[in-house]
């Protein structure tokens, strides 16, 4: 009977228990405790890995709603006997991720009591820390819920997983359901998925390597997950990643007395793995728009890629399947009419096409053309692929022209809004070949070693009338004249270019060498599907939306996952409309006018790259954006050092150009694309800013020049890179230097005219290329190095 209040005391004292009370409730409070405890052991059950192989289909749809594929449901998973996995991946992935794997209990106190630390506070959870928490979370992958429940569970099973089954059995499972990247469970499957070879088999330095794909396939897979993350997971970044971690494996494997010294010493670096191979079902387009989509739901964070593995998923998209075949009809009509690799193997091999059509008003992706088919051609060429995107990254310096101005001359280089004038597409620069480049002060551009900046034109052509060859922003926009935008860009300020074209939704981290004149000229090499949805931005009056493929995600549950469409106005109405209107003039009567749509108004810009490595079409109607990029890649990786190569030639044309294929297909796939929609007109554009360089200029002794050219097409011969050739800089003159707008102005070192103030990019002539610290790249998903940084643009 218990005493309490107790009977024998007097006032306060009734209240305090005594020390029998305390004592007992203790013992009743830790017997409780410990019969729970026991009734929860014996409660749950050894797990059987082979349970948890079973996997669904996940369905992805089109925009419609019609199934486009089921795919998913055939893991590949073969468990292989404890003797038929090498003696050295036991060991890597022992002396990695647990040690005392032999001794311990099979949890971690410590590691437990971190993880529902975190969950109490609304974190995230964080993986088991010994071999065994990780067996028995592999095994049960029907409940991966981050809740505490699950996670007390799965210590419970963990400490009765330990306590019954022997070790081996416990690596054995675990090394057979853990999943190693490339859909790959178990070591079997995953040395047929990176090495095709037997597990048993494998060398030290390839057990080390698979032990890394533990740590998460995404970020140490050799290939890349660039549509996962396609700045931190480039192939160069993972091999990286990869090989760090690697060799850190096995010197601890050296320290533990599992590897002697002078095997270790044989693998110093990474093994040669095969590309990843695609499912049957994956081929043609819908093996680029299912990875697409799957990186879609990944970043969400709604779905781990461990669980999309397993399947159950109904996953909605915004595929058009009309306009996706129509974009691969026209890519496959120029394939079959123009590109011959029997003919002309020396210029028509390896050619590529990539392409992006996105709904102006939302940011859907409503189309994409990756590769000639996803199972013989890996990469998404719609995603990132490293080229670069010449002459249609001029929009983005007009804007930043007509949003933030020009700068005051007689001011520091760092000028509030108030300081600067904003600038109408009526402002006047020289149209000059080989134009020496100002900064925006009027003092000559030189890089660290004294060299100048010689801007040339495509086809070393003057654009306007001499002696200073003035001519609009329109005109130079329209014939794609290089000198007179690089100079515009240095005027601005190449920190806002690079802020404008992050404005209008290019990714930051794809816009390289934005210290170097040859940035205006589109160095950078931003994916298609991002320059569709940057020009979708000023089709739609300056309003950015986010270019997305997944609707929604649904499972058992009910809905996962639901896209909600945010936009930003990263551009006036008054700004956007009028980068518009002066592109409009590009296809009516300039470059881009193979790109005309009948009875409907299009606005775009050509591109071509120094050295003719990559051409672009970028255009829109107020409806679709679309961009459409080729270029000359091998896809066989076992070439060291593949780069791009030149398009001289390809196709039987003299030089690929914007205005050649690209503009073809754009038109080809647009004439389609737009059938049924409401013809509608871009708006009017408001007169906006200021016309700079209206003065009259000095008039110098009339020199012999070029005529000027009609169109960017207009190229007598192959421009070399800045690789292949180098002008010898003249020497610095800090002490002459030209008047700011002084175009007819000469320097006594006898110097070509200037115009405007800044300096500009590369077209093929022999300019200062950026030092490796400052444009250093990373590769694209095809293992590309991106080679010199300034290649330029020529239209």
């Amino acid at each position: 009977m218990i005493d309490y209040p107790r009977y024998d005391r007097d006032g306060w004292r009734r209240w305090v228990p005594s020390w029998r009370l305390v004592s007992g409730l203790c013992i009743a409070f830790f017997g409780c405790l410990v019969g729970a405890a026991g009734l929860a052991y014996a409660m749950v059950s050894v797990p059987v890995i082979d349970e948890s192989a079973t996997a669904q289909n996940n369905v992805y749809y089109w925009a419609d709603n019609t199934q486009m594929v089921a795919t998913g449901g055939d893991r590949n998973r073969q468990s292989v006997d404890l003797s038929q996995i090498p003696k050295a991946m036991r060991n890597a992935v022992i002396s990695q991720e647990n040690k005392t794997f032999y001794s311990d209990s099979g949890i971690d106190p410590k590691g437990i009591a971190r993880a529902v630390f975190n969950m109490a506070k609304g974190g995230e959870t964080q993986g088991g820390s010994t071999i065994t928490q990780q067996y028995v979370k592999n095994a049960m992958l029907n409940d991966q819920s981050q809740t505490i429940s699950r996670k007390v569970k799965e210590i419970f099973v963990s400490i009765k997983v330990g306590a019954e089954e022997p070790k081996d059995k416990i690596l054995e499972g675990y090394l057979n359901s853990a999943y190693y990247g490339r859909g790959a469970y178990g070591i079997q499957a995953a040395a047929r998925a990176y090495f095709n070879v037997d597990a048993v088999d494998l060398n030290p330095g390839q057990c080390a390597f698979l032990s890394a794909m533990l740590k998460g396939a995404t970020y140490y897979d050799p290939a890349g997950s660039v549509s996962i993350d396609p700045v931190g997971a480039t192939p160069k970044a993972n091999q990286k990643r990869a090989l760090t971690q690697m060799q850190d494996t096995l010197d601890k494997m050296v320290e533990y007395g599992h590897l002697s010294q002078t095997e270790r010493a044989k693998y110093t670096e990474l093994p040669t793995t095969q590309h990843p191979q695609s499912n049957a079902k994956l081929g043609g387009q819908i093996g680029y728009l299912v990875r697409l989509a799957k990186s879609s739901v990944l970043k969400s964070g709604k779905v781990s890629e461990q669980q999309l593995e397993k399947g159950g998923y109904s996953i909605y998209t915004t595929f058009d399947k009309k306009k996706v075949d129509e974009m691969e009809k026209a890519v496959q009509k120029v394939y079959k009419e123009k590109i011959d690799p029997k003919k002309r193997p020396e210029t028509d091999t390896h050619v590529q096409f990539g392409g992006a059509s996105i709904d102006t008003k939302t940011g859907a992706i409503k189309a994409i053309y990756g590769g000639e088919d996803a199972t013989k051609h890996f990469t998404n060429n719609a995603d990132v692929t490293g080229a670069q995107v010449g002459s249609t990254f001029k929009p983005f310096v007009l804007a930043a022209a007509m949003k933030w101005g020009v700068r005051d001359p007689d001011l520091g280089p760092v000028q509030a809004q108030d300081e600067r004038t904003i600038v109408s597409p009526k402002s006047l620069y020289s149209g000059k070949n080989k134009l020496k480049i100002n900064n925006y002060d009027g003092s000559i551009w030189e890089n660290e070693d004294g060299e100048q900046w010689r801007q040339e034109n495509d086809g070393q052509d003057n654009v306007g009338d001499p002696p200073d060859y003035k001519i609009d922003l329109r005109e130079a926009m329209r014939e794609s004249v290089n000198s007179a935008y690089v100079q515009l860009g240095m005027d601005v300020g190449l920190d806002k270019v690079k802020e404008a074209a992050v404005d209008a939704g290019l990714l930051e981290d794809s816009l390289t060498g934005s210290s170097f004149p040859s940035f205006s000229l589109g160095i950078s090499d931003p994916s298609a599907i991002r320059m569709a949805g940057a020009y979708a931005t000023f089709a739609d009056s300056g309003k950015q939306r986010e270019p997305y493929s997944v609707t929604k995600v649904t499972s058992k549950d009910g809905t996962i996952y639901t896209h909600k469409v945010e936009e930003k106005q990263a551009f006036t109405a008054k700004v956007a409309d009028n980068v518009t209107d002066v592109l409009k003039t590009v296809v009516e009567d300039g470059t881009g006018s193979n790109a005309q749509l009948p009875g409907r108004e299009v606005a775009g810009k050509t591109g071509t790259t120094d050295g003719n490595k990559s051409a672009w079409f970028v255009g829109y109607t107020p409806q679709l954006s679309t961009a459409i990029s080729m270029y000359r890649y091998p896809d066989d990786e076992t070439i060291k050092n593949r780069t791009f190569l030149e398009m001289y030639g390809t196709g039987g044309e003299k030089k690929i150009h914007g205005a050649s294929f690209p503009s073809t297909i754009w038109q080809d796939y647009m004439s389609d694309a737009v059938k049924g929609l409401k013809v509608e007109g871009f708006p009017e554009p408001e007169p906006i800013g200021e016309v700079v360089n209206d003065t009259p200029s000095p008039t110098p002794t009339p020199t012999p020049s070029a005529s000027a050219s009609e169109t960017e097409e207009a190229s007598p011969s192959p421009t070399p890179s800045p690789s292949d050739t180098q002008n010898s800089p003249s020497p610095p003159a800090p002490s002459n230097t030209c008047g700011v707008f002084e175009w007819g102005c000469e320097e006594s070192n006898g110097g070509n005219g200037n115009g405007g103030n800044g300096p500009g990019g590369s077209e093929g002539s022999g300019s200062p290329s950026p030092t490796s610290s400052e444009t250093g790249t990373e590769g694209d998903t095809n293992g590309n190095s991106r080679g010199n940084t300034i290649w330029g643009a020529n239209g």
